[in-house]
């Protein structure tokens, strides 16, 4: 019984950190993506962050799951991980779009500044 309790607030804890660490990236993305001038790297940048909002969420909607065991959790923690699921599908659509395109842009703004 002690091992199960020891077992289950290690799972917590790990979602927990991932619910941060993911949450401060989304933040870091989304400052990054303000703060530049370039229209490829802003939309790829962009993507990165839909990820990590994504995964927030969906581990958030996990976490859910583990802690409360009621109807309305489930639905609710089901609603969540689709809806982050759903981002975290679109991001990396965007992500992959964008990454070339942001590459030749920041090489073209290099030749161009030499």
């Amino acid at each position: 019984m002690k091992k199960q309790k020891i077992g289950g607030l290690r799972r917590m804890i790990a979602l927990v950190a991932i619910i941060l660490v993911s949450l401060a990236f989304y933040v870091f993305y989304k400052i990054k993506a303000f703060r530049t001038r370039l229209p490829m790297e802003k939309k790829w940048l962009k993507g990165k962050s839909s990820i990590a909002l994504g995964t927030f969420v969906a581990t958030y909607g996990i976490n859910q799951l583990i802690l409360f065991h009621t109807t309305t959790t489930f639905i609710i923690g089901a609603i969540f991980i689709v809806i982050g699921g759903i981002s975290i599908w679109g991001g990396f659509k965007v992500y992959k779009h964008f990454l070339p395109l942001a590459i030749e842009e920041a090489e073209q703004k290099i030749s161009t500044s030499n």
